[in-house]
């Protein structure tokens, strides 16, 4: 397997969202069983801002580009949780999953995984790539620490070392009650994945969306595993090549908006769709306002490229 959206024969490759439901039901797991790195967080494009650039202003984050499929991306990650869980809240540690954030991974100029990367005061400085032990890890970022220090980069208090005493944040973080275990719910449909079995899956998040509609996870999840359903047996070379020769055609405009959202361009896959929209009629305008909704829902309530779309939607339609 190769870390890439797409696998050879240009099909979707089911690997990149599983590997995020995946590392999600680790983490439960682990913070069930009282495992968990108190000092550590998986990030992705809606929270990189948040636990990488505006965290690393009060204490340095050490960012960890991974991908699930690689034994030697899981090696750096267990040395560095390791690391960061004796540091005592020194400096955190965030987890990227290459696979289901390709488009963070390209803005951030990372040329292989595993990848450590650090920030501090929002500026994020590249570092080793590859196969890397804990004793390497420790040294490497013991240099790091001790630069920053020297620059006067660091928070005051910040020993400048790898180890050292909690800080007040990470306290307060330690001292957080225990999350509850893995969701029944994605415990089963994440062995439902597991077995490569996407309609069971699809089943367990609907059954749950239609006994909880308010459940904004669940229905988050339904619409990702559809989307991956939809897309299992899609060549994205030729899908284009349809779309672009005839664009009175829904049904290729949709899949390629499918695509696009797979691949994280929402907003060109909102702007295909409302495109389309505008050029068709009838049932045909309507199939393609249906998708653009069913799309939305791939999203978080309230994300402001919805909001956006929708008010493109109603321009398109009045």
């Amino acid at each position: 397997m190769q870390p890439s959206d797409f696998s050879p024969n240009s099909a979707v490759d089911l690997a990149a969202r599983k590997a995020a439901l995946e590392r999600e039901a680790k983490q439960r797991a682990e913070e069930s069983a009282g495992r968990a790195n108190p000092y550590a967080v998986n990030v992705d494009e809606a929270n990189f801002q948040a636990e990488v650039l505006e965290r690393s202003m009060s204490a340095p984050v050490v960012l960890a580009v991974l991908a699930g499929w690689s034994e030697q991306s899981k090696q750096v990650e267990s040395a560095l949780d390791r690391l960061s869980s004796a540091s005592g809240g020194n400096w955190f540690l965030a987890k990227l999953d290459s696979e289901a954030s390709p488009q963070l991974v390209q803005a951030l100029r990372v040329p292989t995984t595993p990848m450590i990367i650090v920030a501090v005061q929002g500026q994020v400085m590249p570092g080793p790539a590859g196969p890397a032990t804990e004793d390497q890890l420790r040294d490497w970022l013991g240099q790091v620490f001790a630069a920053l220090a020297e620059q006067g980069m660091l928070p005051p208090g910040h020993p400048g070392t790898v180890e050292g005493e909690p800080s007040a944040e990470a306290g307060q973080q330690a001292e957080q009650p225990e999350q509850p275990g893995v969701d029944p719910v994605d415990a089963e449909a994440q062995a439902a994945l597991e077995r490569g079995d996407l309609a069971a899956a699809e089943a367990v998040y609907a059954k749950a969306v239609e006994a909880s509609p308010d459940d904004v996870e669940s229905k988050l999840k339904l619409a990702q595993v559809r989307l991956v359903g939809r897309l299992q047996e899609v060549d994205a070379n030729a899908a284009r090549t349809a779309a672009a020769d005839r664009p009175e055609d829904v049904a290729a405009q949709c899949v390629v908006a499918d695509i696009d959202m797979y691949g994280g361009k929402f907003e060109d896959a909102f702007d295909r769709l409302i495109a389309t929209v505008k050029r068709t009629g009838d049932d045909d305008r309507d199939k393609a306002r249906t998708h653009l909704l069913s799309l939305f829902e791939l999203l978080p309530p309230g994300d402001p490229r919805v909001a956006a779309a929708r008010r493109k939607l109603t321009s398109a339609l009045f």
